[in-house]
């Protein structure tokens, strides 16, 4: 047996012949073609559907009833009607002369259309003006009602809204807005709803004068129809136009009402998100604030019991306070109170949503001293959440919160929060990440508080962050790195924790944010020699001239970077330069390989030290440390200053490859070696390669020596060090001493 939700019945009245029947006189005999009323029962849907082709008005009416009773039973019955092909037949009887008929099939897509497959089919055969005309002020209610349930339902899909704005389908659902049936109106405005979703839609919902007829649904005694009219104000409302007129139609007063009464507690979120928007006007700010609204809506918000409601109005301070003027007249009704009370609540969006309208708020400096005592020990309390976005939004809050501002930053110390700080360093959420970096960044500012962050273990900490592949991440961890790296101890524990290795490589990166912020870490980096000179091996100078090089990439921090690093290296410095400055001190080691061209990379002093005499090239080499001859190469090179070679051209150096200098300025006096000394000096160098075959290691090698050189630097340091005037320092100094 059939279930009766598949099957149809169908009562119909036709005309059947008398034939063999004896029946009593009448007045006037019926025409003989024609047939007495029959009623016929039909139990099978596929039969009835033969029907809708009838040229008859009643039967259109009957099969149409039955057919709406049929669909109104479940979705199975609408998937038969699309497959036995009813839908396209009942589409023309949209526009049949028959009131009745018209009526009954309108009712008929007022249930079908939430048939996913019929609203497609429907989009094809582009009935939405048949279904629009079912809206005219001449058609019956019922008509009305289940033509906006039908364009209510198809408004649902993107394309539905499309045929229904294009068909001219908003004016009359507006006008409809008014009419005396609730379900017209339920209909309408759900319709509308989805309508203004679309920008296009907004527009001309403007020009209708639309919100007067939207607002006078709030005082609906239907709550769904309330709740759909504050649903369609606080889309419209993002936008400043609908802003204004919601102020000009008195609609605060509408929303303060909803809010104030218990009874429509279940409409307070929606009425709380249009205030939002409405807040975010200036003159609406500055009406409810001297009518009263902003502080009834402050205490409503802070005493509410309602986590929705907390959060929706913490949202609401955080969209008004993107404005300055609005920042103002909160923090003159103490919204601050009532945000650190928000902190304190047991759910989380409400956490979040305060948190973030503590970030808003905090561009306001009286605000920001404000949460001083209250608020950042909550925000600390925060950042220990198993939930990520409520640690993200405390993290943000404090990040504003102690940026330029140091009685913050102490007070973020002082509620315990460095070490809460570092461990949300290790947080799965970028933004956690970046924003506590931030914090330690603007803590590091004062030396106190950087060297309580320093025994935090906080380079290791940092390496994560530095291994990022987040830009932001990568932008401030370098930031905290620059800030922190500030004496010898914190660079030797970056050192010694692996992080100028992932700081050089963010050298490379192709974000100029990242790259500049990185080449900011190198330079306070290079502020010691052993830091510097790992700098150097790892490939940070040459990254450095490589983006000084380029046009797109070139900063000045970069360059800031590349010169400090070359301060290290003075012996490249002049090569590369031709120069060094009054602050740059020679020490021993110190070796001038002549000028070398733009990108050509400088050999160490033990390469060119092995590699074979040459007349091409003279390398001189300051060093006035002993060295043992059994232990060390001999450097086949000249003894000099920059200086003395300064005054000779800069490339074709003709000098061959020697134990000193130029003779005359190997002694002190200028008198020439003796024979005997040039002999054991040619002797030395012939050993030379006998040692390198002997199996000598890296550790035993050491620079030659000049002895000579080491004397006239102590007597000349003797003879100028008691004399206080410079210029004679330096008049004797160039007298020879």
């Amino acid at each position: 047996m059939k279930d009766s939700r598949s099957t149809m019945t169908v009562r119909l009245h036709a005309w059947v012949s008398r034939m063999g029947k004896k029946t009593k006189k009448e007045a006037e005999p019926p025409p003989k073609d024609v047939f007495d009323p029959l009623t016929i029962e039909s139990k099978n849907a596929a039969t009835v559907m033969l029907l809708l082709n009838s040229p008859e008005e009643e039967v259109l009416a009957d099969v149409c009833e039955a057919i709406y009773r049929f669909a109104l039973k479940g979705e199975e019955n609408k998937a038969t009607l699309l497959e036995l092909g009813g839908v396209e037949p009942l589409t023309k009887l949209l526009t049949h002369e028959d009131k009745t008929v018209r009526r009954n099939a309108t009712m008929i897509f007022g249930i079908l259309t939430s048939n996913s497959d019929i609203k497609k089919l429907l989009r094809e055969l582009d009935v939405m003006s048949s279904v629009i005309a079912q809206l005219a002020p001449e058609e019956e209610v019922v008509t009305h009602e289940f033509a906006s349930l039908c364009l209510a339902n198809m408004s649902v899909e993107y394309m539905g809204k499309v045929q229904i704005f294009e068909q001219g389908g908003l004016e009359p659902l507006i006008r409809l807005l008014t009419s005396p049936d609730p379900d017209v109106k339920k209909n309408s405005i759900e319709c509308i709803y989805n309508l203004v979703q679309d920008i296009q839609c907004r527009a001309t919902l403007q020009e209708l004068n639309a919100i007067p007829p939207i607002l006078d649904l709030l005082e609906s005694e239907y709550p769904i129809i309330q709740l759909l009219a504050l649903k369609t104000l606080e889309v419209v409302t993002n936008e400043k136009e609908f802003r204004a007129m919601l102020r000009d139609s008195q609609a605060l007063d509408h929303l303060i009402k909803i809010l104030e009464t218990k009874e429509l507690n279940d409409l307070h979120i929606e009425a709380l998100s249009v205030m939002a928007n409405c807040l975010e006007d200036k003159e609406t700010m500055v009406l409810i604030q001297e009518t009263g609204v902003l502080k009834k809506l402050l205490s409503f918000a802070e005493n509410s019991t309602n986590p929705d409601i907390q959060k929706n109005a913490a949202k609401a301070v955080t969209k008004a306070a993107c404005d300055p003027e609005n920042r103002k007249l909160f923090h003159e009704q103490e919204v601050e109170r009532c945000l650190v009370t928000l902190l304190e609540s047991e759910n989380d969006g409400t956490k979040i949503a305060a948190s973030q309208a503590i970030s808003a708020m905090s561009e306001n400096s009286s605000s920001k001293q404000f949460f001083n005592n209250q608020g950042i020990p909550q925000l600390i309390q925060l950042l220990k959440s198993d939930n990520e976005e409520v640690r993200e939004a405390a993290a943000l809050a404090l990040a504003n919160l102690t940026t330029c501002n140091h009685a913050n930053a102490n007070a973020a110390a002082k509620a315990d929060g460095i070490e809460a700080l570092i461990n949300t360093l290790s947080s799965r959420r970028n933004k956690v990440v970046a924003n506590a970096a931030t914090v330690l960044m603007n803590m590091a500012m004062q030396e106190p508080l950087r060297l309580s962050i320093q025994t935090h273990d906080i380079m290791h900490a940092l390496l994560s962050p530095l291994r990022s592949a987040d830009k932001v991440v990568q932008s401030k961890a370098t930031l905290a790195i620059a800030a922190i790296a500030c004496d010898a101890k914190a660079r030797t524990e970056l050192r010694n924790s692996g992080g100028l290795e992932p700081l050089v490589e963010l050298l490379r990166s192709k974000n100029s944010e990242v790259r500049n912020h990185a080449s900011w870490a190198v330079m306070v980096c290079a502020g010691d020699e052993p830091t510097a000179t790992e700098l150097c091996r790892l490939g940070a100078l040459d990254i450095l001239e490589e983006i000084d090089l380029s046009v797109s990439r070139k900063n000045k921090f970069s360059e800031v970077a590349y010169n400090k690093l070359l301060n290290h290296h003075l012996s490249l410095k002049y090569s590369k330069t031709g120069y060094l400055s009054s602050s740059n001190i020679i020490s021993d080691g110190f070796y001038d390989y002549g000028r070398i061209l733009i990108g050509t990379k400088l050999l160490p002093l033990k390469d060119l030290c092995l590699q074979e005499p040459s007349d091409l090239h003279t390398v001189l080499l300051v060093n006035s440390k002993s060295s043992d001859v059994e232990h060390s190469y001999h450097f086949s090179a000249g003894f000099g200053s920059p200086t003395e070679e300064k005054s000779e051209p800069t490339s074709g150096r003709n000098t061959a490859l020697s134990k000193s200098a130029t003779k005359e300025k190997g002694s002190r006096k200028g008198r020439g070696k003796k024979e005997e000394e040039k002999v054991k000096e040619e002797e030395e160098v012939a050993a030379a390669p006998k040692l390198t075959g002997e199996g000598s290691t890296d550790k035993e090698w050491c620079p030659p020596s000049d002895p000579d050189f080491c004397v006239y630097v102590c007597e000349v340091t003797k003879s100028i060090l008691p004399i206080t005037n410079i210029r004679e320092q330096i008049e004797l100094l160039a007298k020879g001493g």
